[in-house]
Formats: structure tokens, sequence, C-alpha cells
């Protein structure tokens, strides 16, 4: 990458033009009478204009130089490990319903929860994290990663039904992303599930895929998403929520058993805010050092210039020298 270690050098630039006020004089001053204008502008005259230009160069070459051009490239060294996170969320066709936008805007809840994981990635800049979706079946969109731009375009192509719309497999879900963390070595593991509904598809249940979490070190928290209904909550503790049920206490025990916690979010803003407070929960321990190096290229203008004088020096003294 070329930078320049003093730009501010450049406020010196318009000293270049200083030598050049006596070449755009009015021509008037130049000539003594018409007839000397008609008579055309000899060698010698063109040659004399040199010296003003040599110097109005080697001024902008030195200057330049003093700006000190450099070539930097920069190493990143992680000296010990982040937050090992995995997002899990769900696709199923109800996270199609449009009541997540507020303020008059229809924005589906898969829609939201996709623009909001954006911007949390890209802010846990030294931590890994992968991508877990889940429907009826649940599987790794995308492994852990530091790609933060690659983890941004898989989440932008996220639709619904890519891992079936017709079922919720939660329990699934958490035991895949478990997988994920179980083996490694990350001061902290945590999974962040994103849902609108109940689990009523899968091998494994969700509080039991919970607990097999909390056993493994891992934290999950839980995030139940939609506009909710005025209706009062169904049996068994459902929460109605625009025409899908969030099962909140099933949620509530996950996180509670991983040592996590669970949220609500009705529109975009909650759920931003949602991921803000996870952000403050799970701050990044990682230690990463920055190696510089920089190579000074002020030479490539510094040489030149002296060059040029050398020439101008020579003009000045030399046969192209004004007499009184």
């Amino acid at each position: 990458m070329f930078e320049w270690g003093s730009p501010w050098w450049f406020l010196a630039l318009p000293a270049a033009g200083l030598p050049l006020w006596g070449l755009i004089r009015p021509w008037t001053l130049r000539f003594a009478s018409v007839s000397s204008m008609r008579g055309g502008v000899g060698i010698r005259s063109v040659l004399a204009s040199l010296p003003a230009l040599i110097e109005a160069a080697v001024i902008t070459l030195v200057v330049l130089a003093l700006a000190r051009p450099q070539l930097v490239s920069r190493e990143t060294v992680r000296e010990s490990e982040g937050v090992d996170i995995v997002l899990a969320i769900d696709t199923s066709g109800s996270m199609d319903a449009p009541d997540m936008g507020g303020g008059g805007m229809e924005l589906t809840r898969l829609e939201s929860a996709k623009r909001v994981m954006q911007s949390f990635v890209e802010a846990r800049t030294n931590d890994r994290v992968a991508l877990v979706v889940f429907g009826k079946e649940a599987f790794t969109q995308v492994p852990l990663t530091l790609d933060k731009e690659g983890m941004h375009d898989f989440l932008g192509q996220l639709e619904i039904g890519v891992a079936g719309k017709q079922a919720t497999a939660v329990g699934d879900a958490i035991a895949v992303a478990s997988k994920r963390l179980k083996e490694l070595e990350a001061p902290s593991k945590v999974i962040i599930l994103v849902t609108d509904g109940k689990s009523n598809e899968g091998q494994i249940e969700p509080l039991v895929a919970a607990k097999a979490a909390a056993a493994l070190g891992i934290r999950v928290y839980t995030i139940g998403v939609g506009a909710s209904s005025p209706r009062r909550a169904g049996p068994f503790g459902l929460l109605s929520v625009g025409g899908a049920d969030v099962d909140e206490p099933t949620l509530k025990q996950i996180a509670s058993l991983t040592g996590a916690e669970y949220f609500r979010a009705s529109d975009t803003t909650s759920l931003a805010k949602v991921y803000a407070r996870i952000d403050e929960l799970e701050p990044s321990p990682a230690k990463v050092r920055e190696f510089v190096d920089r190579d000074e290229r002020f030479a490539t203008f510094l040489y030149p210039a002296i060059a040029l004088w050398l020439v101008h020096l020579l003009l000045v003294t030399g046969p192209l020298r004004r007499t009184p």
C-alpha cells in the first residue's frame, strides 16, 4: 500500500508557482513593440524560460520528497484467541413473515436477522464466527472463520427453506453448533440462536442439546423474533407471534442451562439492541499485534530534484545566463 508519511508538506506545493510568475506576465511587458511580437519567439527566448520551469519542477519534487512517500505493508498477528461464535438462524417458512420492519417498513424476520447479524459479525473483528441454518434439518453453512467479508456475503444469500420450510429443529441446531465448538481451545464459546417458533422436528430434544452444550462450556443465547400478537399467551406458555408460536419457556431454559440469557425482539431495532447486549456480555479477549513495515521512497523524487537543479545551475551560469 502506498502512503504519505508527512502529507502536510503538500501545503507548500503552491510555492512551485512562484518561479513561473515571470513566464505568465502580460505580453506587453515582454515585447517593446508589436513588430517584435510578429517576429516570433526565438529558440534562445524559449530556452531562457527553462530555468524558471526547472525551478518549479525542483520545488515540486522537493515537496513530494518531504511528504515522505512510502510503501507500507502490514501484518496482523493474533497473540491470543478471541471468542468462537456460532450464529444459528431459523430459515423455516414462518421466518418470511414481514413484521420486523417498524415505522411502516416491511421487513421479514429473516431479512431483519440477516442485517443485524451482518453488523454484529463486522464488529467482532478478532473473533471467529460460524453459521448454522436450521428448519426441518440443521447443518453448517459456514465453518468458523475470521473472513468477515465472506461471512457477510453468505448471510446476504440466505433464503427461506434452505434447511426445510415446514418444521423447526432447535435441538439439532444446538447439537450441530456445539459440534463445531467442542474440540476448540478458545477461551469463550458461544452460540446465538434465532427462531420464531417452537421445536417440532429433529433427532435431539432442545433441552438435551442444551445440557450437552453446557457440559462443553458453551453458552447458548436464545432470541425469539416476530411482532407480538395482542392475544394472551396460549396453553403451555407458548406466545402467539404473528402466526407462529415462540416457545419462550424452552428458549429461556436453554439459555439458563448454559449460563446465557434469553431475549425477545419484536422489530429490527429491538433485535439490534439484543445483539448489542450480547456484544457487551461477550467481550473479545483476543490480543492482536500489528507489524508495520515502511519502505521510504523519498529518493524517487529527491534525486531527480538534485539532477534538475544541477541542470539549472548550468543554464544560469552558462551560455543561457541572462545579461543586464
